[in-house]
């Protein structure tokens, strides 16, 4: 049995699979074929579409590193009775801690500022005034696991009243709001943890900005498309939000002349939330090691599968 890697991957994941079977690294050029011989594709950004799965003649299973997967034709692996599972759970305190950067590099104008001082800029300090966040309401919209770290760390870091909003969750580290709406109203600063399904993309538009405060940011580390980026940006440039910290694009890497990308108050990532070296080699073990473990006769954890 073969398995595909299909991009780059921590070494500890790639040895452990290689010690096991027979793997085809995202650098061999015969990676190309994997179509026709992967029992196991091992992916973590790589696209798995529905033609993708109707040319696999022998796959068996698709392990994504990383919560989201929604780049994976999910119903047509399972037409085809092919297994997909992903690594929850390994990059949520990576995650967490860089919507809190993203958060207060936005209110306290962390890039904007320094951007001036490189330019050579003068920074008149009574025309340019940051926001704190000590004590302030936090809003965190998916309090599950990693909505439930910057929970957490919001209230014991900064003293923050955090609330939130789950429609899928009865108990959280915050005090839950029973709709949207009224966390958009009571924010300081609002967090996005969801992942991207019918129900959720575009779920932050031009409506639901509008209720939120003048004074407010927004961070969206989950998934481009939850927020409407068009109505983001008329907002932001009227004045209506404070600033915003987003390291998700409906496109990425988001292309150069993107508007957000003009305005001073948006702090911009390219989808490095889980990007550390922690991360990367607890995600790639994870991954191997489910794979492994399918092909040896073991079926993943109900929490890891999704098909």
């Amino acid at each position: 049995m073969k398995i595909y890697i299909l991009d780059a991957f921590h070494a500890a994941g790639v040895d452990y699979a290689a010690k096991r079977f027979e793997t085809v690294r995202w650098n061999d050029p015969r990676v190309g074929n994997w179509h026709e011989e992967a029992d196991a594709v091992m992916v973590r950004m790589t696209p798995i579409v529905s033609a993708d799965i109707a040319r696999a003649k022998k796959l068996r299973i698709i392990c994504k590193q990383g919560v989201g997967y929604d780049s994976i034709d999910i119903a047509a692996a399972k037409q085809r009775g092919i297994v997909v599972c992903r690594t929850p759970g390994v990059n949520s305190d990576a995650v967490a801690e860089l919507a809190l950067a993203l958060g207060l590099c936005a209110a306290r104008r962390v890039a904007e500022f320094d951007r001036r001082i490189r330019a050579g800029q003068k920074v008149a300090r009574p025309d340019f005034l940051a926001v704190e966040t000590e004590g302030k309401t936090v809003g965190v919209v998916g309090v599950s696991n990693i909505g439930s770290r910057v929970a957490r760390k919001w209230a014991s870091a900064f003293n923050a009243r955090v609330i939130g909003y789950d429609p899928y969750i009865s108990s959280a580290p915050c005090e839950l709001k029973p709709s949207l709406d009224q966390v958009l109203r009571e924010s300081d600063l609002l967090t996005l943890h969801v992942p991207l399904t019918d129900e959720t993309r575009r779920m932050i538009g031009t409506r639901e900005i509008a209720l939120m405060k003048r004074s407010a940011v927004l961070v969206n580390t989950c998934r481009g498309g939850v927020v409407d980026e068009a109505a983001l940006y008329e907002a932001m440039k009227t004045g209506h939000l404070f600033g915003a910290g987003l390291d998700v694009w409906d496109v990425e890497p988001p292309p150069r002349d993107h508007p957000l990308l003009t305005l001073p108050n948006v702090i911009a990532t390219p989808h490095v939330a889980g990007n550390t070296f922690e991360t990367q080699e607890r995600s790639a073990l994870r991954v191997a090691r489910q794979v492994v473990d399918f092909l040896q006769g073991k079926q993943p954890l109900p929490e890891n599968r999704v098909a």
